[in-house]
């Protein structure tokens, strides 16, 4: 296998860009190799086969749509409450439609995860890893709910990002007075996440 590691980098972005454009059924090393601008031949010299390529392509996508860890440095100097959630969920949103390629892609990797049954139980892991921490973080920050207020707000997050990114005209005019998406990100965290954690239950 080829090792050039800045090669193999542009060539797995290119899979995201044919992934998001064309389907999983459009992902072939020709493809790719077209999207990259390279000779033909060349992916198939980076990677094992299709299975290679597609979790190669989850790590990637793992990466282009991560926090900015000063973003995050930088939110989390706030009170830790209801507000503070309302300005992480309005960055994931914002992560979202920056790369709208890698979450059309991610979103692509889900089809083809229910046909592919290896590729069901990698991805699985990796999106079930995502969840966790988020839980955890969710938890070691001190904000406000549990295990079970990320569960659903992630739920929630999921619909209005996969709908915004898709079908944009169901959501506009739906609530009138509610913009599109900040407003709907602002009314599922007021829904979801209470406005501050239980105190503790006296022994």
């Amino acid at each position: 296998m080829a090792g050039n590691p800045e090669r193999r980098a542009s060539l797995v972005d290119a899979g995201v860009e044919v992934l998001a454009h064309e389907g999983a059924r459009g992902l072939t090393f020709r493809a790719v190799d077209a999207a990259a601008g390279v000779p033909v031949g060349t992916a198939s010299n980076y990677f094992t086969g299709r299975d290679d390529l597609l979790r190669q392509i989850d790590a990637r996508l793992h990466v282009r749509l991560a926090p900015d860890p000063e973003v995050l440095g930088g939110l989390l100097t706030g009170s830790r409450d209801r507000s503070l959630v309302t300005a992480f969920m309005h960055d994931l949103m914002t992560r979202a439609v920056r790369d709208r390629t890698g979450y059309l892609a991610l979103l692509e990797m889900r089809l083809e995860a229910t046909r592919r049954p290896e590729l069901r139980a990698s991805f699985t892991t990796s999106v079930r890893g995502d969840l966790q921490q988020g839980m955890d973080f969710h938890r070691e920050a001190g904000l406000p709910g549990g295990d079970e207020t990320v569960v659903v707000l992630y739920l929630a997050m999921l619909g209005l990002i996969l709908e915004h990114l898709t079908l944009p005209d169901v959501l506009d005019g739906a609530l009138p007075e509610v913009s599109v998406p900040e407003g709907l990100v602002e009314r599922i965290v007021a829904t979801v996440v209470p406005e501050a954690s239980e105190p503790p239950q006296a022994p």
